[in-house]
C-alpha cells in the first residue's frame, strides 16, 4: 500500500508541476509543443524511476529474507525508496513553486520559500 501512496503523490506532484508550466508558458505566450513533450516526457521518467525504487525495496526485502537478514535488508531498501521519493517531491515542490512564482509576481512569499527548499535540496544531494 505504502508504495501505491508514495507513486500515487509523485503522479500528483508531476501533474501539478507540468498544468502550472502549462499555464505560465501561457501567460508569457510562450507554449511550445516541444517543451510540453520534453516536460511530459521528464515527468513519465520521474514516476518509472519511482516505481523502479519501490521495486527495488520490495526485491532487496525479499532478497534479504532469502538470505536470513530482512532487517539489514528492509532498512536498505526503505532508504533507497525514500531517498528517490523525498528528491522527487523536492524538486517537484520547487518547480511548481517556481511556477506560480513566475504566474504571480506579488507572491513574495514564493521567493522565500523556493531558497529554503532549493538549500534543503542541495544538502540532500551533497
Amino acid at each position: 500500500m505504502k508504495y501505491i501512496i508514495m507513486i500515487t503523490i509523485v503522479i500528483g506532484l508531476a501533474a501539478a508541476d507540468f498544468l502550472t508550466g502549462i499555464i505560465k508558458a501561457y501567460i508569457a505566450h510562450d507554449l511550445s509543443s516541444q517543451k510540453m513533450r520534453t516536460g511530459g516526457l521528464n515527468k513519465v521518467c520521474e514516476i518509472l524511476v519511482m516505481a523502479v525504487a519501490c521495486g527495488l525495496e520490495i526485491g532487496i526485502g525479499m532478497l534479504g529474507q532469502y538470505y536470513q537478514t530482512p532487517e539489514l535488508a528492509g532498512i536498505a531498501g526503505t532508504v533507497t525508496a525514500g531517498a528517490v521519493f523525498m528528491y522527487i517531491v523536492l524538486m517537484e515542490l520547487v518547480s511548481i513553486l517556481e511556477n506560480y512564482g513566475e504566474i504571480s509576481p506579488d507572491a513574495t512569499w514564493v521567493a522565500k520559500i523556493i531558497k529554503k527548499l532549493r538549500n534543503f535540496n542541495d544538502k540532500e544531494e551533497n
